[in-house]
């Protein structure tokens, strides 16, 4: 029962999460805020719900090791979408089509980010300061310093949609709570399959529970590539990867008996590592020059989804 419950609460966050991503353009198009900043706040935001709604009720039902495997996990498998379908479009060659200098700043931060992580949870008792961990903050001054960086240029935003910006925010907020409700739902029923079978809760937090809610991206990213735009693509798992350990910043925030990587089991560093491992293959696909050969080309997708079944191995 609770396998059949978690099947159609990851259902549910799909749908209304691809929902989100919608209004959530529709809003920053007819809205007065403007620049990229902004834009990749709310669109960011919305598609990255779902792993803020799990992973803040992991906190409420004290399954810390599911709030953090749900972030880093959603992180990894965002990346492994990225991979699957430049593999699956191999002959295309999107690490070649894309302007490098655009995207390596992201990937380099969200290596960064990663990295961060990885030294608190191994430390396990790093210093922390009302009682959130001092990489949390790290975290957060990282990301605005980025962000400012991204948001020296103003782009002007194209008008697409027919709806005013009364309906993209009613619907916007519809569906918000819609993904609160269900995910919800999927994180206890997530829990609830970890007691029941005896599986880790790392893994269900950074594998089960992280693949369902990185799912929107995957339809994201599938448009994406079905329509030649690789830039889209990048920018689209990047940015919601930084922008996602943000939301571990909130998680930390509401999880008060103290800094919440102090607290999480051990094992969460095998996925942190895997991150790590994984956006260092992005950066190297994305910096090195174009090859003509394609099994040379695919070499680093192919070992990045090896990489990925691995870890979810020695996880399990």
């Amino acid at each position: 029962m609770n396998f059949f419950i978690f099947i159609l609460a990851a259902i549910i966050v799909i749908l209304a999460a691809i929902q989100l991503n919608k209004y959530g353009d529709v809003i920053n198009q007819k809205s007065s805020m403007s620049g990229a900043m902004i834009g990749t706040l709310l669109i960011g935001g919305a598609t990255s719900l779902p792993e803020l709604t799990t992973s803040l009720t992991a906190v409420y039902i004290d399954s810390p090791d599911i709030a953090v495997g749900n972030m880093l996990g959603s992180n990894v498998f965002n990346i492994l979408i990225l991979v699957v379908f430049d593999l699956i479009y191999r002959h295309k060659r999107a690490f070649n089509s894309v302007d490098s200098k655009t995207h390596l700043p992201i990937a380099n931060t969200g290596f960064v980010m990663t990295a961060l992580l990885a030294v608190a949870i191994f430390w396990s008792n790093s210093p922390s300061l009302f009682n959130i961990g001092i990489e949390m903050y790290l975290l957060v001054i990282i990301y605005i310093l980025v962000m400012k960086r991204m948001d020296s240029e103003e782009e002007e935003i194209e008008q697409t949609s027919n709806l005013t910006l009364k309906q993209g925010v009613i619907r916007f907020i519809m569906a918000a709570l819609v993904v609160f409700i269900a995910g919800s739902v999927l994180t206890i029923a997530g829990d609830a399959i970890a007691q029941q079978t005896g599986m880790n809760a790392s893994f269900v937090g950074s594998f089960l529970i992280a693949a369902s809610t990185s799912l929107p991206e995957l339809v994201t990213v599938f448009a994406a590539f079905q329509m030649a735009k690789y830039s889209l693509a990048f920018g689209s798992i990047l940015g919601s990867n930084i922008f996602n350990l943000q939301l571990l910043v909130i998680t930390d925030v509401f999880y008060q008996k103290g800094a919440i990587l102090n607290i999480a089991s051990m094992s969460n560093i095998t996925t942190a590592i895997l991150g790590m491992l994984m956006i260092a293959l992005t950066i190297y696909s994305l910096q090195r020059p174009s090859i003509k050969r394609m099994i040379a080309y695919a070499i680093p997708s192919a070992a990045t989804i090896i990489l990925y079944f691995v870890a979810s191995y020695v996880m399990f």
